[in-house]
């Protein structure tokens, strides 16, 4: 179930309900007045929940899932255990969207109240600049000073000693102690998600979190993206520079440094004391593991092996990327010179 703090709960809805909303075909119709809370991922899914599986490659999890029910295409029916309900769509994702849309809703800061919500709880010694506005059931440390416009959202968790800049934005979020926050940044917005249908492209809802651990830094104008169900979690002491980029649900670990304009794709893992240079950039579900280095301008697209220092486009070995770099001078180096020669002859 999706943080009650941050998404209200619009359940139980009937499969026939959501069979209705979704356009999908509701397998066993005696079934129809079978309640469900929740959407939730296969793998996590509970027995008041209902998922989705559109790609083979997680079949496993279906065959496992403890699932209510499950929308699917009719080919891979075969696979789900007994006791969940199926309900088939040739869109299995765009239905988990519409399920998703009709079972939670974001808790939003009311039009009409105060700027500071008289359900914010804030502790002995915060500092509020002029124009911040902090949402209902938000909670605040000791010590913290809040900057010029900032827009602290429901249900937000912000430690002590902590420092947020002018103009953030942070929403869907706990955050720990001395974290700093730098103007412009964004934390919590939903991630990029998106379901093809007939009627075009969708939204995908974004039902998770931000974690801020103890002492992270996140530079100006940079992005953190909630999960998609799970967490994106930032570890303690990592330090984010400015214009960087996470997509919803990496998990990085602590001691990291990512600097300006890297970019990290979803569900992405990173372990302790990893470096990203200047416009670093990892491609979706990959793990940079411990101690791991990613050069300024290169592109991960496989795993980086513990300690492992890459670069390039695609990223490799550094020195296999030093031998490849000095056998292309050569053999430039050559044909320059052969052209020369060329030359020399034909004059």
């Amino acid at each position: 179930m999706p943080d009650t703090r941050f998404f209200e709960a619009l359940g139980p809805v009937t499969l026939g309900e959501l069979a209705t909303i979704t356009g999908a075909t509701l397998v066993d119709p005696s079934l129809s007045s079978r309640p469900i809370q929740s959407v939730a991922p296969l793998n996590i899914a509970g027995a008041d929940a209902i998922g989705y599986l559109s790609d083979r490659r997680y079949l496993d999890d279906l065959r496992a899932t403890k699932a209510a029910a499950c929308f699917l295409r009719e080919d891979m029916a075969g696979q789900a255990p007994e006791g969940c309900v199926l309900l088939f769509t040739r869109e299995p994702q765009a239905a988990f969207a519409r399920a998703a849309n009709r079972l939670h809703q974001p808790i939003l800061h009311p039009a009409d109240a105060p700027s500071i919500h008289p359900e914010a709880e804030l502790e002995h010694g915060v500092r509020l600049a002029p124009g911040v506005v902090i949402g209902q059931g938000a909670k605040i440390g000791s010590g913290t000073e809040i900057g010029a416009n900032a827009v602290i959202g429901p249900g937000v968790a912000i430690g002590r000693n902590c420092r947020i800049g002018a103009n953030v934005t942070i929403g869907f979020a706990l955050l720990g102690d001395r974290v700093y926050i730098l103007p412009g940044a964004a934390v919590g917005q939903a991630g990029f998600g998106v379901a093809a249908s007939a009627q075009g492209s969708m939204d995908l809802p974004q039902l998770g979190r931000v974690i801020l651990q103890d002492d992270v830094t996140v530079g100006a104008c940079s992005c953190i993206d909630r999960g998609a169900y799970n967490d994106t979690v930032i570890g303690e002491r990592t330090k984010i520079d400015n214009l960087v980029q996470i997509a919803h649900n990496v998990v990085i670990g602590r001691n990291c440094a990512l600097a300006a304009q890297t970019g990290l794709s979803g569900s992405v893992t990173v372990g302790d004391g990893v470096q990203f240079g200047g416009k670093a950039g990892v491609g979706d579900h990959l793990t940079l593991h411990d101690g791991a280095r990613l050069a300024a301008g290169a592109l991960a697209m496989r795993d980086i092996p513990a300690g492992d220092t890459q670069c390039g486009v695609p990223a490799r070995s550094i020195r296999r990327f030093m031998r490849e770099l000095a056998w292309v001078s050569q053999q430039m180096d050559k044909d320059y010179r052969q052209k020369r020669e060329g030359a020399k002859d034909g004059e």
